[in-house]
């Protein structure tokens, strides 16, 4: 991995885009959305501090797409080199989620894997710990270790700027003239910040199970929690909407004036209708019910599939509900009623 000295941030998001279309973090309110990149405008550049409200997912699986026409092939269009600034480690992780579902050995979608080799990953480390961050529970990190092309890390001379890829360290020969050697203060006070960082995140993170979140829910999943929370949800499906790892969508046609037309449309596991099947039955019409299932495909079934689990702690979910739904305090209620029927058991066999 090498390791460069940016001392200019403009400079280098200059040079990326003028290679390729980019995105970048903007600060809206209390948090950041993506937005494109414009040279000309001269605007600040900034750098997140955490992660953006937006999942990563809408650049490689949009919310509507164009999926068939029978008026037109259905191979998919080229996609053009695009470039999305800002990214964290929680972005990354989802990555590797999407990756086995859109572009693993049972089944590769065409329109995602165009888009993912398209896409120029840079990310930053966190220089704070989120309120409804809770990765580290999951093993993240408020920095990145793999799966970008570049990395950059806030130092008070700059950026240190890390290549993961023979795509990143290609820009870097491209532009080495924007760089500079990395002095060894900036080194150590990249590994203090870290430190920090790290130290925040896991002492904001309440959430201790004593034992595999997987094997928490798939014991409780009989639970009397999943109907009391579910009680105070609105159904806004929020929660799967800026979910960087929910994937579920639906395949809508359309009769256009000559032609035909299948459209894919993000869908929610915790919509009524979600589960329903020709007839009219649906075995999930209880609220309860569908919150059951989303936290068994969360932590059991995807997790028993690829040996990951589908949630990787970014708290989005928990910022954007309206119902004021916490998986945190969700799975924090489960741990603590598979303990206490752990402890009856041991009691009772004395």
């Amino acid at each position: 991995m090498k390791s460069v000295l940016l001392t200019e941030l403009a400079t280098f998001l200059d040079a990326v885009a003028g290679e390729m279309d980019l995105y970048v973090p903007k600060q809206a309110g209390e948090h950041y959305v993506f937005t494109r990149y414009d040279r000309k405008a001269g605007g600040p550049a900034e750098f997140n501090t955490v992660r953006t409200c937006v999942p990563v997912k809408e650049f490689l699986f949009p919310l509507r797409e164009l999926a068939a026409t029978s008026a037109a092939s259905d191979k998919p269009p080229d996609v053009k080199p695009f470039a999305v600034f800002g990214l964290k480690d929680c972005d990354l992780r989802s990555l590797e989620v999407l990756d086995k579902v859109f572009a693993g050995d049972e089944f590769l979608d065409p329109f995602y894997s165009k888009r993912r080799q398209a896409m120029f990953v840079i990310t930053g480390d966190c220089t704070e710990a989120g309120e409804s961050c809770f990765c580290s529970v999951f093993g993240g990190k408020p920095f990145a270790e793999k799966g970008f092309d570049l990395n950059l890390s806030a130092v008070d001379d700059g950026f240190i700027v890390d290549s993961g890829s023979d795509k990143g360290r290609g820009f870097l020969e491209r532009h080495k003239d924007l760089f500079g050697k990395v002095p060894d203060k900036a080194i150590a006070q990249r590994q203090e910040n870290r430190r920090k960082v790290q130290a925040d995140l896991d002492a904001n993170n309440r959430l201790k199970a004593g034992m595999p979140l997987r094997d928490v829910v798939e014991q409780a999943q009989e639970s009397e929690v999943f109907d009391s929370e579910a009680a105070g949800c609105i159904e806004c499906q929020a929660c799967t909407r800026v979910c960087p790892t929910c994937h579920c969508f639906y395949l809508y046609d359309s009769k256009q004036k000559d032609y035909f037309t299948k459209t894919k449309i993000w869908d929610s596991c915790m919509r009524l209708g979600y589960a329903a099947v020709a007839g009219g039955a649906n075995p999930r019409k209880i609220l309860g019910d569908r919150m059951r299932h989303r936290m068994l495909h969360k932590f059991v079934y995807f997790f028993d599939r690829y040996g990951l689990h589908m949630c990787v702690g970014c708290g989005r979910c928990v910022d954007a509900d309206a119902g004021g739904m916490d998986i945190r305090r969700i799975l924090l209620k489960l741990s603590q009623q598979v303990r206490e029927k752990g402890a009856k058991t041991a009691e009772s066999v004395k």
